[in-house]
């Protein structure tokens, strides 16, 4: 876990400032150790709103995920990170993806029983795909996919068929 790691998920916001300013650390270094979070999942699992803020306005990428599928988005669902989880949608982060499991941030507040969260989700969701439709139409290229974990997701699928049909 990196030093930005660490303050992100402590939400000290000073600390993460001057360690951005600085450019000591990358915003959307994926710490191995913990299932591939960045500094911008610590803090928005963990609620300190102005934290996520910073690290978006310093380059972190919302839409990058954990080895399971997880944007920030779905762990602030998981925490009933409401606040967080208006800010991402203010500034267009995508808040509606599928975890490898299927779950999206709505599901997962609603299993954790965050029901302002899932209520806010739900109509975020739409907004997002009319947000998304809109800038397709102007061709407006929006940040909203982490390629890494695509690839990943896609090489583990043609794995499992590859083993699936040489064990028939």
């Amino acid at each position: 876990m990196t030093e930005l790691h660490q303050a992100a998920a402590a939400g000290d916001y000073d600390q993460v400032e001057e360690i951005l300013r600085q450019q000591k650390c990358d915003p959307n270094h994926r710490d191995i150790d913990w299932s591939y979070k960045t500094p911008l999942h610590w803090a928005a699992a963990k609620g300190h709103t102005e934290t996520v803020r910073l690290l978006i306005e310093h380059g972190a990428r919302p839409c990058l995920r954990t080895e399971h599928g997880w944007t920030p988005a779905h762990y602030a669902a998981e925490s009933g990170r409401l606040a967080v989880l208006r800010l991402l949608h203010s500034l267009h982060a995508p808040i509606d993806k599928k975890d490898c499991c299927g779950e999206k941030p709505a599901r997962v507040a609603e299993i954790y029983g965050h029901q302002d969260c899932v209520q806010f989700l739900k109509k975020a969701e739409i907004e997002c795909q009319v947000y998304r439709n809109l800038a397709a139409q102007k061709g407006i290229s929006l940040d909203d996919t982490d390629e890494e974990w695509t690839a990943q997701s896609n090489e583990n699928e043609e794995n499992l068929i590859r083993n699936s049909n040489t064990q028939t």
